[in-house]
């Protein structure tokens, strides 16, 4: 193929499905977007779409050409990752992601890592979704569970986070506390509204407290975690972030099955990388801080 233009052209009208959606992506006019996909078609000898009034359809040719130039948009997309991590340096972007949850803690570790390193552009993306690591979404993810295990994926011990069961102040003050696991029933509960939450501590709670008892249902546990402050009732909490707030009461002493390992993942080509390794190093040494 000679003309790599006309390629992307055609890729882009197959995602986007119609000439003025490619047009507007690609940043050309629409009648460059048809040139090309005359072109290329006549090159071929062979229709990659069927137009009609709605727009462009690939053809089985177009679904073969699609497929061939999406891997070769994410092995580009690759190579890019690769190429920001490296250097000799700390500068340029370091990319990190994790669960919204961990902000408090990472976002100044971020910052006092940022003025260590001044001309570094930090990308902190939180999200419940798992970054791909191996096409240079991120140089540093931040996850909560059993160990990733994604080929090519460097994957190292972070923290086991404890985790501990609280309520409000005011929240005690209207209900009191339980007075032991029997009169669990007898009060409000903040749980996740997943009822397949693997998180260990939702299963406990599922196991000792009856549905009717789970009141207050969240998707994530940030939301988890306000709808405690704000009293809706008893639920669980990381044990740093719930040192932060003086209007907690503890209703029960940890238990072990409760805490959730932490883990470090990068992708084997960053990994070696200077900035990688120096952010690395950095991390696990301010961690020492945050361990019980």
């Amino acid at each position: 193929m000679d003309n790599w233009d006309e390629v992307r052209t055609a890729f882009q009208v197959a995602r986007m499905g119609t000439v003025s959606g490619a047009a507007e992506v690609l940043g050309v006019h629409h009648a460059t977007v048809i040139r090309h996909i005359d072109a290329i078609e006549g090159r071929l000898g062979v229709k990659l779409f069927q137009r009609h009034a709605r727009g462009y359809t690939p053809t089985e040719a177009g679904d073969d050409l699609l497929r061939v130039a999406q891997a070769t948009e994410d092995q580009f997309n690759q190579l890019v990752g690769r190429l920001k991590g490296q250097g000799d340096d700390v500068s340029g972007e370091l990319v990190v992601t994790s669960l919204g949850s961990f902000a408090p803690l990472l976002a100044p570790a971020l910052a006092e890592f940022q003025k260590m390193h001044p001309d570094l552009i930090v990308r902190y993306l939180t999200s419940d979704r798992v970054f791909r690591l191996e096409y240079g979404e991120a140089h540093v993810a931040v996850r909560a569970g059993a160990a990733p295990d994604q080929p090519d994926n460097v994957v190292q011990p972070f923290l086991t986070q404890r985790i501990g069961l609280y309520a409000s102040k005011d929240y005690v003050e209207r209900f009191g506390t339980p007075r032991d696991l029997a009169d669990f029933p007898n009060h409000r509960f903040v749980g996740n509204d997943d009822e397949n939450s693997r998180a260990p501590f939702s299963r406990w709670l599922r196991q000792n407290v009856p549905a009717n008892a789970i009141t207050f249902r969240c998707t994530n546990g940030f939301s988890m975690q306000e709808a405690v402050l704000a009293g809706a009732g008893i639920g669980f909490m990381a044990r740093w972030e719930a040192q932060r707030h003086d209007s907690l009461v503890e209703i029960m002493p940890p238990e072990d099955d409760w805490a959730g390992a932490l883990w470090l993942v990068t992708h084997v080509d960053l990994h070696r990388t200077t900035k990688v390794q120096t952010f690395l190093k950095f991390i696990k040494e301010r961690a020492k801080d945050w361990r019980e």
